[in-house]
């Protein structure tokens, strides 16, 4: 069965284990895929991806819910009243 690997960098589980931090450094900033008996069983993200990844989630969620009140009655409110 043939598998999609989203990533230029793969490793091996065994390779992870032996040298963590080095299996990271050979993506070269860019997730690495991790592999099971030739099957990706995880990606290897760097923090700074990571943390892209989840500003990304978050922008897209925000905007979710600003089209779903799109075209909601606007209710003026002042400081004050707050």
């Amino acid at each position: 069965m043939t598998h999609q690997i989203l990533s230029e960098t793969a490793a091996s589980i065994s390779e992870l284990k032996r040298n963590p931090m080095g299996t990271v450094a050979a993506g070269d900033g860019f997730p690495v895929a991790i592999l099971n008996r030739n099957e990706p069983a995880f990606y290897c993200v760097p923090a700074a991806w990571f943390e892209t990844m989840m500003a990304q989630l978050e922008d897209i969620e925000l905007n979710q819910i600003a089209n779903a009140r799109q075209g909601q009655k606007i209710i003026p409110v002042s400081l004050d009243e707050l």
